[in-house]
């Protein structure tokens, strides 16, 4: 299969790499990245996407797309859209047969990358990575422990550590995910629903060795509602099964007073006990309209039809490889209207 793809000029393995104001950290991941693919002995391509970062990123991905113009593709964004949608992006112009995406603070290792690759060649579509030793703080992992419990419980989703970006994906897969119109999703989980033969290895982590965590408190929430609701109304049947006990319970208490009133007659004392448990239904009921809420608000952004990201500029040398990446978009079938916004962006 190698001496195919060299024949046509395409590389058999893709790295995405989603770049965020990681300028501290550029230097030593393409010393790293590029050292341990070129000893890997296939041909190769690294796609870094700039998600609107605000230090001298993108001025050091043009330098190394200048250094290194036959393996390197960069996109531009226009502004800030998220990691996920950098990764979309970089999946749209991957053009390798095993996909490898790859964070740029350096907490993965690049050395891992080819035993990723070494089980993809192996027949899995798609490769997932559990952390060895992870290098962060006690509260995010205990977040993350809950998030997968309740991910578990609540969906078909089986990863074991569902944080962790360093993933290898089939050809088949990415254009699967390409495929796919969602503009709230989580990335790994909607590969996993994709994959036919679906493996996990663990790999080595790192602290960070410069800059801080792009992901706050607020996106890790977001990111989670967006993997428990764009894969299951198990929440919202949930509480409607709550819904419904917690108004029989009510029914039979609000039976017990009146009998109650009718042996006893008229009493006051309990009036506090009456106040707490309206407060808790009220705040029962609010928990359900947020929840009603979130999916909802998601439907809105869908309808909608905006890109999920409008790119500024491609700098990629490798000109041979645009016609057929073109020409297999031209076959595609017909896509959601953002999506369509952001290649004819692309094309500007």
């Amino acid at each position: 299969m190698r001496g195919t793809l060299q024949a046509r000029g395409r590389p058999e393995v893709s790295i995405v790499v989603p770049v965020f104001n990681e300028e501290a950290s550029l230097p030593a991941l393409f010393a790293r990245l590029y050292g341990t693919l070129d000893r890997l002995g296939a041909p190769y391509e690294c796609v870094f996407v700039d998600d609107g970062s605000r230090d001298r990123s993108a001025a050091l991905l043009r330098g190394q797309q200048q250094a290194r113009p036959a393996e390197t593709r960069v996109v531009l964004f226009q502004r800030n859209f998220g990691q996920h949608a950098a990764i979309l992006a970089g999946f749209e112009y991957a053009a390798g047969e095993i996909i490898v995406t790859l964070d740029a603070d350096l907490q993965n290792p690049p050395e891992e990358i080819p035993r990723l690759i070494e089980t993809a060649r192996a027949g899995h579509d798609y490769v997932g990575t559990i952390r060895r030793g992870r290098q962060d703080h006690w509260a995010r992992r205990w977040m993350s422990r809950a998030i997968n419990i309740v991910r578990d419980r609540t969906t078909q989703i089986r990863l074991a550590d569902q944080g962790c970006m360093l993933r290898a994906y089939s050809r088949a897969v990415v254009e699967a995910v390409n495929a796919s119109p969602e503009v709230n999703t989580f990335i790994p989980a909607l590969a996993y629903l994709y994959a036919r033969d679906p493996a996990e290895i663990e790999v080595a982590h790192e602290p960070r060795r410069a800059g801080e965590s792009k992901y706050s408190l607020y996106k890790l929430v977001r990111l989670n509602f967006d993997l428990i609701t764009g894969f299951t109304a198990m929440p919202l049947q949930l509480f409607s099964m709550l819904g419904m006990a917690v108004s029989a319970i009510a029914g039979v208490f609000v039976a017990y007073l009146a009998l109650r009133r009718l042996i006893v007659g008229p009493e006051v004392q309990g009036l506090f006990t009456l106040f707490g448990i309206n407060f808790f239904l009220v705040g029962l009921a609010l928990f359900g309209i947020g929840l009603i809420g979130e999916y909802v608000g998601r439907i809105y952004e869908q309808v909608r039809g905006r890109p999920r990201y409008l790119i500024a500029a491609v700098l990629d040398s490798t000109e041979a490889r645009k016609p057929e990446r073109e020409t297999a978009r031209a076959a595609e079938p017909a896509r959601a209207p953002g999506r369509e916004a952001a290649r004819e962006a692309s094309d500007v």
